[in-house]
């Protein structure tokens, strides 16, 4: 029969049982031998899961504390030496110091994984990096899956994608001039696994699916040939793109197979089933790692016929990558429309996908015909059913008139307008939005939503928090305030849940980084917005304070990124609609006096497709959706945008282009590093660099955050600067966040004291 297999699977648990330990961990509730009990029970469901759906080789690797990155980085004894942790000995609580940073150190820079939602540790590389195998946690756990008679197949992330994944910090210094001292390494952490008895093992190299240069293929190349004989048999893994460009390379690399990505770039598999030896494993990902929508079986079926034909049982068949990015379980959601929720597929469905496609394969259709059945009727409900479909939305779209996304005014005008009511100070301070959601927010929203609390009550709760919110800032002297987000649960579901076209679940939480859960939302039909979704709150801010007041939106790109997105009609499209449900708000922000409005795009990097050849189409629709976004508005109404925990240096112009008066960026663990490109590129409009992380509890010192914003005041016309911190505060407690604003206000009235004398 053909190979069931997968490389990764939700390991947050079911009602995020993980998160819960974690965070009692830090807190000291809960000892070390919990937490360690939690993680094994959540492995142990894992597996025995992935068992009965009729997988072949279970992942082991893919469970994490925190990050798979940086768990791979701590194998490899490849940690920052400014930490002073004995590689050798980490222990648990230094473990999480690297992710979280800790009195003295700064932690490990985060940013996006690919296209995806997913936050890893950024490897931090130096010339005199060393790498010392210690893979006691991964044998440990290797050796907990075979004890429960699991057939095992660990997953690692590629050592030529981990040296491109990470950040060079020393001047004059290249990545890739590290290879020759971490793959002997890494071949030694081979062999290591293959004493205990491993046979297979998928190294992920995604760096495959992306525009990385011909040194890094090379790089490859290399690597493969230097474990051609550690006694493990590899399959390389690529998702979220094609590699066909690569085929060629694959073909000839002394590895045992590949697994490619047939969801993303299905274009590819025609490809690799004409030319892969018929000696070696082609795994086919057809099921969709990424997203929430049920597989059409049949045609994965008839798609996969063929291939397994020609390769035999060298076709192996697998979600299109980990399913960390899936909600795990669609059978405990029980407020979902029943229609709606005939369309879709969890991580614990799309195993039993695998296992009717496995069948189907060895035995024939008849085999599964009740299966095949079910899912060809969810198809067809999906493509007709009335509750997808608004002619309206539709009509608004397609009659855009030109210039439909452009502003009344450039922003040199635009600038003047707004200095004219606001009369700011030189460095002018915001946040980034959200403040602290305590305790006592969680407990009267869930109540509220149980029932068991009255919409006045609940109303009078929310504006006690937001009052407290205003009065902090207003003793801080921040500028242009925030109302700080108490109603909300989520930067995209509170505005998802107000949107026509979109669905929630109960249970539906993904991993973004660490501790931090989501639960997407599901756009599941066209969007439209039916009433106002902020007015009320911002509105009632702005009576408690004389400061402009920031209004406070999601753009159309993250809306739809941070979403599980229907894919039956264009990106494009989705966004579209989204941008003009949110211009409606803008507007009305704007009517009712609120006159800073923040359009937050952090997606709009992770959004873009891997291949550059793509690029200039996507960033045109969605640097046009963001603009649709704000049309109509004054040139006075001053607006925001933010960028966090991505790569923005190459894609400049676009930025530029969506013309947004103010964009606040997260700069702080990268030392300036992104800002330093804005400098270059010379951006018009004004910027607002991140001067202190929040992810992190600790509080910088003064010192710290006058360094950072010096830097920029080197890059950026002070004229043009604003000072704000990394993103918003919505994770931390009010202590710390009171103590860290205090910081950054004292900094920001020092230097505003120097720039007044030497004028």
């Amino acid at each position: 029969m053909n190979t069931f297999h997968l490389s990764g699977y939700p390991r947050i648990g079911a009602k995020r049982e993980l998160k819960f330990a974690v965070e009692a961990f830090w807190k000291g509730a809960k000892s070390e031998a919990e937490l360690q009990e939690t993680a094994a029970e959540i492995r142990r469901l894992n597996w025995a899961a992935q068992k009965a759906a009729g997988a072949d080789l279970l992942p082991v690797g893919d469970f994490s504390f925190y990050d798979h990155v940086l768990d791979l980085l701590c194998t490899l004894g490849a940690i920052p030496k400014r930490f002073g942790f004995d590689p050798a000995n980490l222990s648990l609580p230094e473990y999480f110091q690297l992710a979280r940073g800790n009195a003295t150190q700064f932690a490990m820079e985060m940013t996006k994984w690919f296209d995806t939602n997913y936050h890893y540790i950024v490897p931090e590389w130096h010339a005199d990096t060393e790498f010392k195998v210690n893979a006691k946690n991964l044998i440990a756990q290797i050796k907990e899956a075979k004890a429960q008679g699991h057939d095992i197949k660990p997953t690692l992330v590629g050592p030529v994608t981990l040296l491109w994944l990470g950040k060079a910090k020393d001047d004059n210094f290249k990545r890739i001039s590290l290879l020759p001292k971490l793959l002997p390494a890494y071949a030694q952490l081979l062999r290591e696994l293959a004493a205990e008895g491993v046979d297979w093992i998928q190294i992920d190299e995604p760096i495959l699916s992306a525009d990385a240069d011909a040194n890094w293929i090379k790089a490859v190349e290399t690597a493969y040939q230097e474990f051609a004989h550690t006694g493990v048999r590899i399959i390389i893994g690529t998702y979220f793109a094609s590699v066909a460009e690569h085929l060629n390379l694959l073909k000839a690399l002394p590895v045992h197979g590949v697994h490619i990505d047939c969801v993303r770039a299905p274009e590819q598999l025609s490809v690799f089933a004409d030319a892969w030896p018929q000696n070696k494993v082609l795994s086919v990902g057809l099921i969709d790692g990424r997203n929430v929508w049920r597989a059409n079986l049949s045609k994965v079926i008839d798609t996969l016929k063929p291939v397994q034909e020609k390769l035999g049982n060298n076709l192996w068949i697998a979600p299109s990558c980990s399913l960390l990015h899936s909600p795990q379980d669609l059978a405990v959601e029980e407020k979902l429309d029943a229609e709606i929720k005939n369309w879709m597929a969890f991580a614990a469905q799309k195993l039993v996908e695998l296992g009717v496609v496995k069948q189907a394969l060895a035995h024939g259709k008849d085999s599964v015909k009740e299966a095949i059945a079910a899912s060809d009727a969810a198809a067809a409900d999906r493509a007709t059913n009335k509750k997808i479909h608004n002619d309206a939305v539709k009509a608004r779209v397609a009659n855009l008139p030109e210039g439909a996304d452009q502003r009344k005014s450039p922003f040199a005008e635009r600038i003047k307008a707004q200095q004219a009511w606001m009369n700011l100070p030189v460095l002018p301070t915001t946040t980034i939005g959200s403040f602290p959601q305590t305790t006592e927010i969680r407990q009267a929203r869930a109540a509220f939503k149980k029932g068991e609390l009255s919409a006045a009550d609940y109303d009078a709760a929310m504006k006690k928090e937001i009052a407290y919110c205003v009065e902090v800032q207003e003793k801080l002297e921040l500028d242009v305030p925030v109302h700080g987000e108490a109603e909300r649960n989520d930067m995209v579901e509170y505005f998802g849940e107000q949107l026509a076209g979109y669905c929630f679940t109960q249970f539906g939480w993904v991993q973004s980084y660490g501790s931090r859960c989501v639960k997407p939302p599901i756009i599941f039909g066209d969007v439209s917005r039916p009433e106002p979704m902020t007015v009320y709150w911002s509105a009632y801010a702005q009576t408690l304070t004389k400061r402009p007041m920031k209004g406070m939106l999601t753009g159309p790109v993250t809306m739809f990124k941070w979403s599980f997105v229907r894919d039956d009609i264009p990106l494009s499209a989705v966004a579209k609609q989204i941008a003009l449900a949110l211009n409606d708000e803008v507007l009305d922000l704007e009517k009712a006096g609120i006159k800073v409005i923040q359009i937050d795009e952090p997606a709009i990097r992770e959004a873009m497709p891997l291949k550059k050849a793509q690029w200039d189409e996507y960033l045109a629709w969605a640097c046009e959706a963001f603009r649709l976004s704000s049309t109509g508005a004054e040139d006075s109404t001053q607006i925001h945008t933010h960028m966090c925990y991505s790569e923005f240096n190459d894609i400049l112009p676009a930025i530029a282009s969506m013309d947004a008066d103010v964009i606040t960026i997260e700069t702080s663990r990268s030392d300036m590093e992104l800002l330093t490109a804005f400098g270059d590129f010379k951006y018009p409009n004004d910027i607002g660099p991140g001067v202190y992380d929040i992810h992190s509890p600790r509080v910088p010192t003064a010192a710290e955050v006058e360094k950072l914003l010096r830097k920029a005041m080197e890059v950026v016309p002070v004229e043009r600067l604003w000072v704000n911190p990394d993103c918003g505060l919505k994770t931390r407690g009010w202590q710390e966040t009171t103590e860290q604003l205090e910081v950054m206000m004292d900094v920001t009235k020092k230097l505003r004291a120097e720039l007044s004398q030497t004028k």
